[in-house]
């Protein structure tokens, strides 16, 4: 009789938390003095980055001298919120697991030294420990090889150091949260997806959760043929300012009805829940609806954890109201999800970001 048990594939690691002596590096530095990379650890860093892993820090080390031995060998950048000091490592771990606001079953930990794994299993038992000696080999782990590679991934760690110095400028900025809107100079761009934007527009119906209105997963071959038929529009939404790319933020999957426009999906990342990103989507799409003279009905499943995507609904003015367009979708979008409505009217544009657009209502409203 045949093992029908199901493999389950590993949890992609998000983070891995490097210590420097004898395990980054060859050598100790305070002792030593001068320290060696070799290139096929080299070669492991750039190719995480480039998968869109993040790589951190966890170091007993003067943490002057250990950032300047990290510059000199050419590899400082691909850090982030490094933990330099003389504390407890598993301390140091949940830090950087905090920071990033990271599961700790998605970050994993390499140090050369059994003790020091051992604390940070003790304390933290969901990270992943891996000894020095396997480093080399890391590359080749299925944990360290994401199912796909997007755009925005190959530029995650980038992403997020921007993300940084915007919040540090935040924390000094002494007007109003509208005024520090508007000195990051927002520019969002919302367009019709694109074949090489597919890989996105799938990881982020995959990855978002708080603000996923029904928290279904849109696979590659649905988005195709989505993108094929004429009466559906696939948008994606990005989001750049003065600091930098916050990459793809934002999917709609809406049906053109003669009578009412049918959106079957709003998934926008939790990223951008400060910026006001799902409110500028909706207040668009509703003044482009109210262009086009027809209701707006959205589909909207709860979820333990989407009820930020319910208020944003509710918000922008969409209810259960009774209405003969709700017939054109009877039966359509599953006895567990809601058909919310609303009578679409015109909207004042954003005033805290600059929208970039496409008219819907070029075609016709169906």
């Amino acid at each position: 009789m045949s093992d029908t048990t199901a493999v389950v594939p590993p949890v992609t690691v998000k983070c891995l938390v490097w210590d420097l002596d004898n395990t980054l590096w060859q050598g100790t530095l305070l002792e030593d003095g001068k320290v060696v990379l070799s290139e096929a650890v080299r070669e492991v860093i750039v190719g995480l980055d480039a998968r869109g892993i993040l790589q951190s820090v966890s170091s007993r080390n003067d943490h002057d001298l250990a950032w300047a031995e990290l510059e000199a060998l050419g590899v400082a950048d691909y850090f982030v919120v490094a933990e330099i000091g003389w504390g407890r490592k598993s301390d140091a771990v949940r830090r950087i697991t905090e920071r990033l606001d990271f599961a700790p079953g998605t970050v994993a930990f390499i140090d050369d030294q059994p003790a020091e794994r051992a604390e940070v299993a003790f304390h933290l038992p969901d990270v992943r420990c891996y000894p020095a000696q396997d480093a080399t080999t890391l590359l080749d782990l299925p944990e360290f090889n994401p199912k796909s590679v997007t755009v925005d991934a190959r530029r995650r760690r980038e992403m997020y150091q921007a993300g940084f110095r915007r919040t540090d400028e935040q924390t000094r900025f002494t007007g109003s949260d509208e005024d520090f809107l508007r000195s990051l100079e927002l520019v969002m761009r919302i367009g019709r997806a694109t074949d090489e934007e597919l890989s996105r527009v799938e990881e982020l119906t995959l990855r978002t959760s708080q603000m996923n209105a029904t928290g279904v997963h849109y696979p590659d071959e649905a988005l195709r043929a989505l993108i094929a038929d004429p009466g559906h529009e696939v948008l994606v939404t990005t989001l750049t300012d003065r600091f930098g790319s916050h990459g793809a933020v934002g999917v709609l999957l809406l049906e053109k009805r003669p009578a009412a426009w049918h959106l079957k999906l709003l998934a926008t990342s939790c990223r951008v829940v400060a910026f006001g990103a799902g409110t500028i989507i909706l207040n668009w799409l509703v003044d482009q609806a109210g262009r086009a003279g027809v209701h707006l009905l959205a589909d909207f499943r709860p979820t333990e954890r989407n009820r930020m995507m319910e208020i944003a609904y509710r918000f922008a003015g969409f209810d259960e109201q009774p209405c003969d367009c709700r017939d054109a979708v009877a039966g359509s979008s599953g006895d567990d999800v809601q058909v919310l409505h609303l009578v679409a009217e015109r909207r004042a544009a954003p005033t805290t970001a600059r929208l970039v657009a496409p008219d819907l209502t070029a075609d016709g409203p169906g």
